[in-house]
């Protein structure tokens, strides 16, 4: 009886010593999972742990094999991140548990435009966690007497020139500038995202994206003091889809037509909205001035308008400073634009407004199934420049 417990308890022992030697190859052999602490992160909030993360990166992307990057919960403070590529994998997994935290005193560091900015990547997760962009000490400036003389600040996070990007269930606060830039890159996911900050936070755009093909953004929530989505220049195929926004600017394409040479702006849907008492709702917006660009293929549809100062607009008069751009007319061709099923309530009497350009007028405007109202009337709708069709019950009377 003493030998067979002896046995069974040998067995045992040789059981987990070869699932503890397979739990220790999976988390550091082969450099397959990497842990910011085992590297001298530490969550505390003060100690500085950019080293780590830049030590973690540059193991995760020699290596050949899948890799996971793990962020325990806690506050990392960050000076800045930036993550290069071509990495020997097309499988690195960031999931965040913790925190990330930004300098306090809003200064970029280094020559990135981005507190922490990956470039040339290929198949990079980032999953979970928070970015604490410490940017309430920028706004205070820029809404000063003394803005001429703030730093400019950086965006939170960026992609550049990198594709299969997927960003899931992620929280970003209070971003010195855009949250969230995707710039030149391919296959872009992001999903379950909340990005806030305060309403009167200036140029904190939500989510940008420009100079990019096939991207998704899908169930999220985002309040800002600039647009909730801004769509720039060179994007094509993008779809939206399950976003609730405001406080801010709405979604928008553009500002388009800065530059004379510029790239349009084609196959975009934007879907299940919800615009809550933003300053703009859907809005296309040009400048007044010569430019080869071009908006088309656009599509927005069932989408709810809770209190929107302008509902729907298209403007290619835009000139905020009032320099370079007075009594030109926008370059930019606008056409086969689709508002279907659009509803809810307009802040102001005119909720639907196209003014377009007169040398390049807006065309194939449709606008189908959209009902607006005003102080519980039916609110006003102006055209300039503009060609389309009406279908099924539309109010404002469309004034095509």
């Amino acid at each position: 009886m003493m030998i067979i417990q002896f046995e069974k308890i040998k067995s045992s022992s040789i059981i987990l010593i070869v699932l503890v030697a397979l739990m220790n190859l999976f988390t550091f052999g082969n450099a397959w999972s990497y842990n910011v602490v085992s590297f001298g992160g530490k969550g505390d909030g003060r100690t500085d742990s950019t080293q780590a993360f830049q030590t973690v990166w540059s193991n995760a992307c020699a290596s050949t094999k899948p890799t996971t990057i793990y962020v325990p919960r806690g506050r990392y403070y960050l000076r800045s991140g930036i993550f290069n590529g071509p990495c020997k994998n097309n499988a690195i997994f960031i999931r965040i548990d913790g925190t990330l935290v930004a300098p306090s005193d809003f200064q970029v560091i280094g020559n990135s435009p981005a507190w922490i900015i990956f470039r040339h990547v290929d198949g990079v997760t980032v999953s979970g966690g928070n970015l604490d962009g410490k940017g309430a000490g920028l706004w205070a400036c820029k809404n000063s007497s003394s803005s001429t003389t703030c730093p400019t600040g950086a965006t939170t996070l960026q992609f550049s020139n990198s594709k299969n990007v997927v960003i899931s269930a992620l929280t970003s606060l209070n971003s010195q500038m855009f949250h969230i830039v995707i710039n030149g890159c391919q296959d872009v996911t992001m999903k379950g995202l909340k990005v806030l900050a305060s309403g009167n936070s200036p140029n904190t755009d939500g989510i940008h994206v420009q100079m990019s093909s096939n991207v998704a953004v899908l169930n999220s929530k985002i309040g800002t003091g600039d647009d909730c989505i801004s769509i720039g220049p060179g994007t094509s195929n993008l779809h939206i889809e399950n976003i609730v926004c405001g406080p801010g600017h709405g979604i928008s394409i553009g500002s388009l037509a800065k530059d004379v040479q510029e790239d349009g702006v084609q196959n975009v849907t934007v879907k299940n909205v919800v615009f809550s008492r933003t300053q703009n709702g859907v809005r296309i917006k040009a400048w007044g001035k010569p430019s080869n660009g071009f908006a088309r293929n656009i599509l927005f549809q069932h989408i709810v308008m809770d209190n929107v100062q302008n509902p729907i607009v298209i403007d290619q008069n835009y000139c905020p400073s009032h320099k370079g751009c007075p009594e030109k007319a926008s370059g930019v061709k606008i056409n086969d634009v689709t508002y279907q099923d659009i509803h809810g309530t307009s802040a102001t009497k005119i909720a639907v407004k196209f003014d377009c350009s007169p040398t390049n007028p807006c065309g194939g405007i449709k606008l189908e199934n959209v009902r607006l109202t005003y102080m519980n009337q039916t609110a006003q709708a102006t055209c300039n420049n503009v060609g389309g069709i009406a279908a099924g019950l539309v109010q404002p009377t469309s004034c095509f």
